[in-house]
């Protein structure tokens, strides 16, 4: 069973999940205004897997007797300056989930929660990976610069991934 002081830090990390989700639909529908629909369409899969990570919370919550409370959910930013900016702001929201994660693993071990520690082993390997896309993902910005071809190219290109389910069992 859950120690209440744990418990309370997984439902607030529910809540930062799905305001990530909240974050990255607002991205998407800022670069579905600017006619950017690849970069719309990255965001909503990223939104996508959002959702996924406050399931994964709520399902691990319920699997040790917890109780899940869901909270209310901030209002994300609406506009940014460029593309660039967005994924910056992007990147700077991951680096605050891991963050996050981390003093959750921390927490665990203060209550010698191995069950809820080894669970967090997941997100912490996730966030390397959400923390050099969306980091990649700038510095490609950074090097097209004002060039617009360039930029049509990158949503071409961001606009070909998908969100595929994992299959039943798996981790992600």
């Amino acid at each position: 069973m859950l120690k209440e002081e744990l418990q309370k830090a997984l439902n607030e990390q529910i809540n930062a999940e799905l305001f990530s989700s909240y974050l990255y639909l607002s991205m998407a529908a800022y670069f579905e205004d600017l006619g950017l629909a690849g970069f719309a369409s990255w965001m909503k899969v990223q939104a996508q897997e959002e959702l996924l990570h406050s399931g994964k919370f709520y399902t691990f919550i319920n699997e040790r007797r917890g109780r899940v409370q869901l909270l209310p959910i901030e209002g994300p930013q609406l506009e940014w300056e460029s593309p660039l900016a967005a994924f910056k702001a992007a990147f700077e929201h991951e680096c605050y989930i891991s963050e996050r994660i981390h003093k959750l693993v921390s927490l665990a071990r203060k209550h010698e929660d191995y069950p809820t520690e080894n669970f967090l082993q997941w997100f912490v390997a996730e966030q390397v990976e959400e923390e050099a896309t969306a980091d990649g993902i700038v510095q490609r910005l950074k090097l097209i610069g004002d060039n617009s071809g360039g930029v049509f190219m990158l949503d071409r290109e961001l606009g070909a991934r998908t969100f595929a389910l994992p299959a039943a069992g798996a981790e992600d």
